[in-house]
């Protein structure tokens, strides 16, 4: 019998490389360190108000057809730089308002890290480089705008109806499985 095969026979050695193989792939799991070469483009155009129809009072016979009304580009309610904590991030962050009232967080030309289960998030949080700013954002206040669409590109996200704005003064790519953000902007009106 080689020796290969007594070792392979003998309980603990079998235990070890179970416990080892188990452990690599709760590892590669937990981690994903795949996404850190793998990028996602996501090219989404900028939000407008959907074009509002022109009504007519029916009149006996028709005079014209209905014409749909231009839409109105939406307002910048605020704006922000992104800079870089755990990841290299960089991008401009815009929030806007549609003609009906509605709010979109808009990140453009967004270029980051991918990772696992990555959010987009409003904060009230200070943004503040390098390692001082990588953790605080889950401290206060923050709404969860949903899960980054991808690593790179121009990406649209609406906010809740009735989101008021007041006391949100930062966006953070955040990273909930880590807690971390890989980076975050500060927002001017």
């Amino acid at each position: 019998m080689s020796r290969t095969r007594r070792l392979l026979t003998r309980p603990w050695v079998v235990g070890v490389l179970v416990t080892g193989l188990v452990a690599v792939a709760t590892g590669l799991y937990w981690f994903q360190p795949w996404r850190l070469w793998v990028d996602e483009t996501v090219e989404e155009s900028l939000p407008l108000a959907a074009t509002v129809s022109q009504t007519a009072v029916p009149t006996s016979p028709p005079t014209q057809p209905t014409q749909p009304t231009e839409a109105a580009a939406p307002a910048e309610v605020a704006t922000g730089t992104l800079i870089s904590h755990e990841h290299r991030t960089a991008g401009t962050v815009r929030i806007l308002r549609a003609a009906d009232g509605s709010l979109v967080l808009r990140l453009e030309d967004l270029a980051t890290s991918s990772g696992p289960d990555v959010h987009v998030w409003l904060s009230d949080a200070p943004v503040k480089p390098g390692k001082d700013g990588w953790g605080l954002f889950d401290d206060g206040r923050y709404l969860d705008v949903g899960k980054l669409k991808g690593n790179k590109g121009n990406q649209n996200y609406p906010l809740p109806a009735g989101t008021d704005l007041a006391g949100y003064t930062s966006v953070s790519i955040w990273c909930d499985r880590f807690d971390v953000s890989f980076g975050a902007a500060e927002l001017s009106t």
